[in-house]
């Protein structure tokens, strides 16, 4: 095997996965790097196998021990490759699967590039980004996404998608949809130098307005997105979370329209490239059912946010998934509307 390659057996995951559940793989492989997979992949006890790609492990939830083989990528490198041409002056920004997404938000900005400053402190790795189509303050990662350098076990080769390869939805990819298909080993973006900033999300401009900041950069709207999510969201090594924990429902824009004559206060915004549809916000109709705070057990919904579903200390996975089920089935029975989780649920379905 490759000196690229350092195999555990029965690996505990517990210090693996935000929520700090507990549970364990047969075999996990960390792999400093992708051109070690495919060896990796033929090797006993991985041949054949369904995999597991693990990053900081902030997008799933294991309700159990996982029956296969795990892979974790742990090369984190980031590099400034070219300009985008084609009449663009984007900068692409090559980066490792195993960097950390916060740490490569920073980078680009400590380079005078814009793009990511909304995704500020979102937890988890570049090599989730894609495959989450992560998004936060009216931006998905999707906007700046130039290639996703992925391996495709079952033809043996390192692909190279464009955007529309990739697939890419609200909260959703062709990476999620077929997590057997590829293991994304590196991703590129394509950042402006200067470019209009996002500032219609709620509480953004008010944020940046108590900061004093009256003429906005790239940085400023970073700070300003990483003390929002400071205050709002519990730290993952404080108090086990996965973030928000549900989508935001997109529904017909006629239902939308229902639901807001009946509860004025519901926020409702247009869905992203989807004139017929709307998104309606979770956390308010989590909050109206009365959940923000809840504990059973160690098992909760957070104090400051009802999308956050926490791990207080002593969880299992499937009492956290329990909780998460009597939350969305309050949802569904007060509004008519299915909410669904934005992690991976790991051993059970939803």
């Amino acid at each position: 095997m490759s000196s690229a390659v350092r195999i555990l057996r029965d690996a505990p995951l517990r210090q693996r996965n935000t929520f700090g559940v507990a549970a364990r793989a047969p075999l996990l492989a960390e792999v400093a790097d992708p051109a070690a997979l495919p060896e990796l992949l033929e090797a006993p006890g991985f041949r054949g196998c369904p995999l597991l790609l693990l990053g900081g492990g902030s997008n799933l939830l294991f309700v159990g021990d996982v029956e296969h083989p795990v892979i974790a990528l742990s090369r984190r490198e980031v590099t400034v490759v070219t300009q985008a041409g084609g009449g663009s002056d984007a900068t692409i920004v090559r980066a490792d699967a195993g960097v950390s997404w916060h740490e490569l938000v920073m980078q680009t900005l400590a380079l005078g590039l814009a793009g990511l400053e909304n995704l500020a402190l979102i937890p988890g790795t570049v090599g989730a980004a894609p495959i989450q189509n992560i998004g936060a303050y009216g931006v998905e990662v999707r906007q700046f996404v130039h290639a996703v350098e992925a391996y495709e076990p079952v033809t043996g080769l390192l692909q190279r998608l464009d955007p529309a390869a990739c697939e890419f939805g609200y909260r959703d990819s062709v990476f999620k949809r077929q997590p057997d298909r590829y293991i994304v080993t590196a991703v590129e973006f394509a950042l402006p130098r200067a470019g209009a900033l996002m500032l219609d999300y709620a509480g953004l401009a008010d944020e940046l307005l108590a900061m004093g900041v009256d003429a906005p950069t790239p940085g400023s709207v970073a700070a300003a997105v990483i003390a929002i999510r400071r205050r709002k969201l519990p730290d993952p090594a404080v108090l086990g979370n996965a973030g928000s924990f549900f989508k935001n429902p997109v529904v017909p824009a006629a239902l939308a329209a229902s639901l807001a004559a009946r509860h004025p206060s519901l926020p409702v915004f247009r869905a992203a490239d989807q004139p017929a549809l709307r998104k309606l916000s979770a956390a308010w109709m989590i909050d109206s059912c009365g959940w923000k705070g809840h504990r059973d057990g160690d098992a909760g919904i957070a104090a400051a946010h009802a999308l956050v579903l926490v791990n207080h200390g002593g969880a299992t996975g499937q009492q956290l998934l329990d909780l998460a089920r009597r939350v969305a089935g309050s949802v569904r029975d007060r509004f008519g509307v299915a909410l669904e989780p934005e992690p991976r649920v790991f051993g059970a379905s939803w």
